[in-house]
């Protein structure tokens, strides 16, 4: 085995870690936890999931087919699409609004139809920020429904696109509020812990934490969490290396403004002092 003797908890933005808490049935109490604090205005609203296939076939051969991280239906119908985005590319919205249309489209019966739908939700945790601008700073959960432009009124309620900006998310274990705190807390941290946060005391953290230990898997499951774990590392230090070069590459930037910039996305203070040539301590007081 490879993996680094002093990881304890398995990382939840590789395939295997994400799969494993949160798209298996004896973990599905950590999927409801993490919906029913994600859902404002409808906490706790979900008591069950049943886990669907998760690869959708189009109807004919040559149709293009979606392969979702987590798909599940609640006991009221509604449709959840759950995945890591672990990298930014073209047309990444598009593509979600392509997830939704597939659940859209399979909600369709054989025969007469009146066309009423059930709720669908695309919900995407991102490993990276939207373009500098788009959105404020101190943003990082988006969630966006069909609205009436001029009115400002929604127009359509049951479709939702949740996109989580996770390097955004900053907040300390000592600020930790609600329950949505906390779940976005644990994931983006989980896998630099070597234990349980204090603050993190609920029962279903218990179950996290426990499920995530990586010192309980057999061999085959630490091989697959291995080999998930390169593929994470290679598609984090590529992403590194482009994200460096085309800002180091515009001359109106300064040393300053791209440190600022690298520790906004989630940079260690150690790899920005190695790319920057600043200081850790310069680094710690932006």
């Amino acid at each position: 085995m490879f993996l680094n003797e002093k990881d304890r908890y398995i990382n939840p933005y590789t395939d295997f870690g994400f799969k494993k808490l949160f798209g298996t049935e004896l973990n599905k109490e950590l999927l409801i936890s993490f919906l029913n604090a994600l859902l404002v205005g409808k906490e706790n609203t979900i008591t069950d999931v049943k886990y669907l296939n998760t690869e959708r076939l189009g109807d004919l051969m040559v149709d293009r087919h979606s392969v979702f991280d987590v798909y599940c239906e609640t006991a009221d119908g509604s449709r959840f699409v759950v995945e890591m985005q672990k990298a930014d590319q073209f047309y990444f919205k598009d593509r979600t609004v392509y997830y939704a249309a597939t659940v859209i489209r399979e909600q369709a019966p054989r025969g007469d139809w009146d066309y009423h739908l059930k709720d669908v939700y695309v919900i995407s945790l991102l490993d990276f920020t939207f373009p500098k601008g788009e959105y404020p700073e101190d943003s990082f959960r988006h969630e966006v429904v069909l609205m009436d432009k001029e009115f400002k009124q929604v127009f359509y309620d049951k479709l939702t696109f949740i996109y989580l900006e996770m390097p955004k998310f900053t907040k300390t274990e000592d600020e930790l509020e609600t329950m949505f705190d906390k779940w976005m807390f644990a994931i983006k941290n989980l896998c630099y812990l070597l234990d349980r946060p204090k603050t993190l005391q609920e029962k279903v953290f218990t179950q996290l934490f426990d499920e995530a230990e990586i010192a309980k898997y057999t061999p085959a499951e630490r091989w697959s969490y291995e080999d998930s774990m390169n593929a994470w590392r290679d598609n984090y230090n590529t992403n590194r290396t482009a994200y460096v070069r085309g800002e180091m590459s515009g001359t109106e930037k300064t040393k300053l403004e791209i440190a600022h910039r690298m520790k906004a996305e989630g940079f260690k203070v150690s790899e920005i002092a190695e790319i920057t040539g600043l200081t850790e301590d310069e680094i710690q007081k932006l």
